[in-house]
């Protein structure tokens, strides 16, 4: 390829011109040997672009550029018949959330078409595909998921649909004592439908193991329905939603030049927890809203449009960071105004008291993340918490099952984590490629659908994630002290590993409740604040909307967070306990067992030799 035949490549040199280092490439560019170091010249230009992107803000122009040099690079590619490259399988667990998921694999495609990663042939991506596990028990919502599937085929996307009747036949092909044996990792097989998204993914595995080798080289690339392949940004106009991440080329450097065997990313956008462990911060900011409101006029134009110089960290939305290891400085979040154009507060609480009930769904609008740029390669770190919603392993890393689906507890990703982390330490790692997560379907205002989460006419309910939350983590937290021990790996007594879980589940009640006393004197004080007969809201003749969705969101903070909440009676229910720590006891105690089942499961499944690691290129 000539310089004449790489336009844009010549464009970035010549716009550029005058920077030493642009004229560095140029002249690497032009000294390589006919016909070759072309991928070299074309990944240091492209690396010097992202800098350059990223050193003053994103300009819509240089992303474009970026963009589009990616194209380049891989049409220059299209024409090597040995691209050895990877190959990405998509994997979605889906249930009931048709508008989702059609957003995700438009995001998907959407990416594909802007930087080409691998060839495309016929009308196909080539190099990437999707696997998509259904666990959605409306019929109607089986066929739009099936019809979405058809649909991205049809666009380039090459989509299987993973549906009940296939899910059958995968059960009927384990022996009735593999399927004994595996009843924590895959569920009794009956019914088929809200499983629960572990046991969904695991099935998925199983599917995928039984067709290996299907390509040479592949990644299993396992997301959730409610994100896309975009990251978001904070600018001094508002949030930005922007595809500025090649991540399956960046997947497959790192995967080709080093050991790792599963990455993690995380997610920017909505929070990835429960709003179980995120009311008492939410509460605090809501406060904060009320009372900066009272201190303005109703007619005064909106002051809530200032940057939020205060960044939000991992765990800056949860209610109990210190127990992951993070302290945020910061004890309230301001309210970042979405409105466009001219408008007064008025408007402002109309706006905030609409993304007010949002928050049961899992959305929290004070405390968004946002991408961070770094250089990718040098950030590459040791993990200890798999991402469910991100994550990428090698074949030979589908031995790593995900333990005690059954039980559908949430926290199963950094459960996961801290097992996969005590078996292979630092070929597990963590990179900055975040996926944009979104809760709520814009027009719903909910999610489509969310295990736990019951709507109401003004009512919602999140006794059932409450009860799940409440038990993740203190089979989280229990993981965490048997590991340090040499679990699995060193065999421990049942009577050691159920000294833990008490302790452990002591310990977790006792900062629950601690939580919920702090949460009723801050929804007290909102009351009292909000109910003021004094402030302008309550007089004011266009707030009537506003004011009935402030009075809902109290009353579903006091129905899930107040005395007598649902969830604090199950985890208090001498009952209830004993029966969930009867299922994690004996969970915990036959993790070893559950292990060698699933290994022995995958070996029926695929043929010899086909999950074992692959070499890596330095």
């Amino acid at each position: 390829m000539s310089v004449a035949d790489s336009s844009l490549l010549s464009q970035l040199f010549e716009r550029f011109a005058v920077e030493p280092s642009t004229e560095a490439l140029r002249s690497a560019w032009l000294a390589r040997p006919h016909g070759s170091a072309a991928d070299k010249v074309y990944r240091d230009a492209l690396e010097w672009l992202e800098r350059k992107l990223w050193s003053g803000g994103v300009q819509p122009e240089l992303l474009a550029l970026y963009q589009a040099l990616f194209r380049e690079f891989e049409q220059q590619r299209d024409a090597d018949s040995d691209d050895r490259r990877h190959h990405f399988v998509v994997v979605i667990p889906v249930a009931d959330r048709p508008e989702h998921l059609r957003s995700c694999l438009a995001s998907l495609l959407e990416l594909c078409q802007l930087y080409r990663y691998g060839s495309y042939r016929d009308g196909r991506f080539t190099h990437v595909s999707v696997l998509l596990a259904d666990d959605s028990e409306q019929h109607a919502n089986q066929r739009s998921h099936r019809e979405i599937a058809a649909d991205f085929t049809a666009r380039g996307l090459t989509t299987e649909y993973f549906g009940a009747d296939a899910q059958r036949e995968l059960f009927a092909r384990l022996s009735v004592s593999s399927r004994s044996a595996l009843q924590r990792m895959l569920g009794s097989g009956e019914p088929l439908h809200h499983k629960g998204a572990s046991i969904t993914r695991n099935l998925a595995y199983l599917h995928l193991a039984s067709r290996l080798p299907a390509q040479p080289r592949q990644l299993f690339y396992c997301i959730d329905s409610d994100q896309e392949f975009r990251v978001r940004i904070d600018t001094a106009q508002g949030e930005r939603n922007l595809y500025a991440l090649n991540y399956l080329h960046q997947l497959d450097r790192i995967f080709t030049t080093t050991d790792a065997q599963v990455l993690t990313g995380k997610v920017v956008g909505d929070p990835p927890v429960s709003p179980a462990v995120m009311a008492g911060n939410f509460l605090e900011d809501v406060l904060g809203f009320l009372s900066r409101m009272a201190q303005l006029d109703a007619s005064q134009a909106c002051q809530f449009h200032q940057p939020n110089g205060d960044k939000v960290s991992d765990a800056s939305y949860h209610d109990m960071a210190d127990l992951f290891g993070f302290k945020s400085e910061v004890a309230r979040y301001d309210y970042h105004c979405t409105l466009d154009g001219a408008h007064d507060h008025a408007a402002c609480f109309a706006d905030f008291a609409v993304r007010l009930n949002r928050f049961f769904d899992g959305e929290h609008p004070t405390r968004h993340s946002y991408y961070e740029p770094a250089e990718l390669h040098a950030g590459i770190q040791s993990a200890r918490t798999i991402y469910t919603g991100n994550y990428i392993f090698r074949p030979s890393a589908l031995r790593f099952g995900i333990p005690f689906a059954s039980l559908k507890l949430r926290m199963a990703g950094p459960v996961m984590g801290r097992l996969i982390k005590a078996e292979i330490g630092p070929g597990f790692v963590s990179v900055n490629l975040p996926m944009l997560h979104k809760r709520t379907v814009a027009g719903l205002g909910q999610s489509e659908f969310r295990p736990g989460i019951e709507h109401g006419n003004d009512r919602i309910d999140l006794c059932g994630e409450f009860e799940r939350q409440f038990f993740g983590d203190v089979m989280l937290f229990t993981v965490e002290q048997l590991t340090a021990r040499g679990y699995p790996a060193r065999s421990l007594s049942n009577a050691t590993i159920e000294q833990s879980l008490i302790a452990t589940e002591e310990r977790m009640f006792e900062l629950y409740s601690a939580k919920q006393a702090q949460i009723l004197n801050k929804l007290e004080r909102l009351e009292s604040l909000f109910a003021d007969p004094a402030q302008w809201w309550q007089a004011h003749p266009g707030l009537v909307d506003a004011r009935a969705d402030f009075v809902r969101f109290i009353a579903n903070m006091q129905h899930n967070f107040g005395d007598g909440a649902c969830g604090y009676s199950i985890i208090a229910e001498p009952a209830k306990r004993e029966r969930r720590h009867a299922q994690m006891l004996s969970a915990l105690c036959d993790l070893a067992a559950d292990q060698d089942s699933w290994q022995r499961v995958l070996e029926s499944l695929c043929p010899t030799g086909a999950m074992q690691p692959e070499r890596t290129a330095r």
